[in-house]
């Protein structure tokens, strides 16, 4: 985001700014960051190119794979609701051999941005699953505002952008420190 910034010459928000729009589309999170709150192509195109170039730095949690095999395991139904585009969740999913761990997915090209919940209710709805079957699991207190307007439960991760705090006053029902928490807990 801040390269996007610089190469735009716009004034260059900080990481704790930055920090605070994670989750949300593209376009939502820049408004943001903005002062006039106007997204232009050209910022829009620099953030893409910024962010192909360090996609390939990307890492999974260590843990990741290990908690989607138990998850899975037990007889979960996984699903994905992201700020991302459908294509980079795609290139994300097939780097990491993810795809067919997930039944379903919403993305900010297809759906309001979060906190509004269609991301979720549209996933409850094509697989035939209700509120109290539901989680999510997110680390961004647009997550655990997006649980509560969907009427699910939210739980948290403070190895992601907010802190515990902040995620437990926008609902999360508990905190999770590391991966393996999640798993224990989905006993």
């Amino acid at each position: 985001m801040q390269r996007a910034f610089e190469v735009c010459d716009l004034p260059v928000p900080d990481r704790a700014e930055i920090s605070g729009i994670i989750g949300l589309s593209l376009s939502e999170a820049m408004a943001r960051l903005l002062p006039d709150g106007v997204v232009t192509t050209a910022l829009l195109q620099a953030y893409r190119e910024a962010y192909l170039q360090e996609e390939q730095r990307l890492a999974l949690f260590p843990g990741v794979m290990d908690m989607l095999d138990t998850l899975q395991k037990r007889g979960y139904w996984l699903g994905i609701v992201t700020g991302k585009s459908r294509s980079g969740l795609l290139r994300v999913l097939d780097h990491f051999d993810l795809a067919d761990r997930f039944l379903v997915y919403r993305t900010a090209d297809c759906c309001p941005s979060k906190p509004h919940p269609a991301m979720v209710l549209e996933c409850m709805d094509e697989l035939g699953v209700q509120a109290a079957q539901t989680v999510v699991i997110g680390d961004a207190a647009f997550d655990m505002q997006m649980a509560s307007a969907a009427g699910v439960q939210a739980y948290g991760v403070s190895y992601g952008v907010a802190s515990p705090r902040m995620l437990s006053e926008h609902g999360a029902v508990a905190v999770f420190d590391h991966v393996g928490q999640i798993t224990e807990s989905f006993a």
